[in-house]
């Protein structure tokens, strides 16, 4: 009966946005996305306008379907569990409530591969350059004229290269980009560049071969690590979802009527609110571990 007033108010919901003329889908999907662009934090908006330029962004349809299997996979275990149709609504709610943290995260992933893979481009580039140059300044000036890299590293090339004229010197502006851009590559490649700056270029051309060697390898290991997660990703969450019909398996050795009966006792119900609470957080810290520090050493 419950499962009837439930598919009823979705009736009621679809036949109503159909005669306003706008897509039940679209519709969720739309009100979403202005709520969250108003809350996002910038950082955010940052990140997915960028991944929107790489045309890596998830579109409407996709969002819906997301919207779509997240609730459905909600509601029908949550009604499973506790047989309870206030208690799937709720829980319908929560997990949508959590697609724009996923969506936070994957765009997240999309930007730091996006950075680390400039950042490989400003190295070994720049690396190149100096071997012609045998200037810093203008190995800079060469990689930032050349067209391969795009903002923001762009811009902060162009910053570092303001900061040398202006100081006279690259200790700032390797500083700058040091702090800008953590990775080891860049540490490694400045301090080799500081080093052949105050004592001289001697012998610097077997230096900069073996920095980019190690740039090299550690690109290849980076990219291999991305398909360890992702191969890790699919067993995870293969893992995760069984874990939840794991529960279930309780009520088929018990049978419905003295399920129903044990779903009477709060403690009972506390243990499996428990349960899905845990299971869940345990997916989104799966989630967030496979979309972070992307290409870091």
């Amino acid at each position: 009966m419950e499962l009837i007033i439930l598919l009823a108010i979705a009736i009621v919901v679809m036949l109503y946005r159909g005669y306003e003329g706008e897509n039940i889908g679209k519709f969720i999907t739309t009100r979403v996305n202005s709520v969250y662009e108003k809350f996002a934090p910038y950082s955010f908006k940052v990140v997915r306008e960028k991944t929107k330029q790489l045309g890596k962004e998830y579109t409407v349809r996709q969002y819906t379907i997301q919207v779509a299997i997240f609730s459905t996979f909600a509601a029908v275990l949550s009604y499973l569990y506790f047989y309870n149709i206030f208690v799937s609504i709720v829980y319908v709610f929560a997990v949508i409530m959590v697609i724009p943290y996923l969506s936070y995260l994957r765009c997240k992933r999309v930007y730091s591969e996006f950075i680390f893979e400039q950042v490989q481009v400003y190295t070994s580039n720049t690396i190149m350059e100096f071997a012609t140059t045998q200037s810093f300044v203008k190995s800079l000036e060469g990689v930032r004229d050349s067209g391969v890299l795009e903002d923001p590293v762009k811009t902060d090339v162009n910053h570092m290269i303001e900061l040398a004229y202006q100081n006279g010197s690259i200790d700032e502006s390797l500083k700058y980009m040091s702090n800008l851009y953590p990775y080891y590559i860049v540490k490694n490649m400045h301090q080799l560049f500081l080093q052949i700056t105050k004592e001289g270029a001697r012998n610097s051309a077997d230096s900069l071969e073996n920095m980019q060697l190690d740039i090299d390898m550690l690109v290849e290991s980076v990219y291999r690590d991305r398909q360890d997660r992702a191969t890790f990703h699919k067993q995870f969450l293969q893992f995760g979802i069984m874990l939840f019909f794991l529960l279930m398996l309780t009520q088929v050795l018990l049978g419905k009527e003295s399920y129903l009966l044990l779903l009477e006792k709060p403690a009972v119900k506390i243990l499996l609110h428990a349960a899905a609470i845990i299971n869940s957080l345990f997916l989104l810290k799966g989630e967030k571990y496979y979309n972070e520090n992307v290409g870091a050493e």
